[in-house]
């Protein structure tokens, strides 16, 4: 009997050696984030500048250096394509934002989600293909000093993530402006984003995984 239970007791202890092996703990999800961020940035050539050197160029980011500025409470990079036309977001009002966007998986470096643009997603929840251009994300916003809380209205973010919007698209309504066009050379404000997990959406954040954002914001 006692030959028999040992060789189990070792086949057990074994497999329970190579299960916690396996096992991925919230720390290794946050170090294979930010090695895929490091590697995402390498790969694209981007700049870091600090919040220093950010604020002393006039809260701009130089786009022929590629420059991306690193903002250190939420850890999310920003590059300001454009400032864009109107002001800044006023303090203790509700305002419906328009944002159009392109979405990629930072540790994959692929495409997952755009409207900004023609072309074609499948949707499983209707079992067909939708056209993502057609869907403007709306989204309703208030300031408060520098705090922004909103929640989507409708649109893809809706559709896939929740009504939450990610803290990190939140962070360039603190520099841009929203307004709307009024003549043909106003441009609305565009940024591009590295948003890790933490302030990310939902998904992002159950799943520890950083997204590269295009982002357009315009007051409806």
């Amino acid at each position: 009997m006692k030959q028999l239970i040992y060789p189990i007791l070792t086949l057990f202890l074994a497999i329970n050696f190579v299960s916690c092996d396996k096992y991925e703990t919230y720390a290794d999800k946050k170090d294979k984030e930010r090695s895929a961020i490091n590697t995402f940035i390498n790969k694209h050539g981007i700049t870091v500048i600090s919040e220093s050197t950010f604020n002393a160029q006039g809260q701009t980011t130089d786009l022929s250096k590629n420059e991306f500025v690193l903002l250190d409470r939420t850890g999310v990079y920003m590059q300001i394509v454009r400032k864009g036309c109107g002001s800044k977001m006023e303090e203790n009002k509700t305002i419906t934002l328009l944002c159009r966007f392109m979405e990629r998986d930072v540790m994959k470096d692929t495409m997952t989600f755009r409207n900004d643009q023609y072309t074609y997603m499948y949707d499983a929840s209707i079992n067909s293909y939708i056209d993502g251009s057609l869907y403007v994300d709306k989204i309703s916003a208030e300031r408060k000093g520098t705090t922004i809380t909103a929640s989507f209205v409708s649109g893809l973010m809706l559709r896939y993530h929740g009504a939450q919007v990610p803290s990190g698209w939140m962070v360039p309504l603190n520099y841009v402006n929203v307004g709307r066009p009024e003549t043909v050379d106003d441009e609305i404000s565009l940024v591009r984003l590295i948003v890790p997990h933490s302030q990310g959406t939902s998904d992002a954040q159950y799943d520890v995984t950083p997204y590269y954002y295009e982002l357009s914001f315009e007051k409806e």
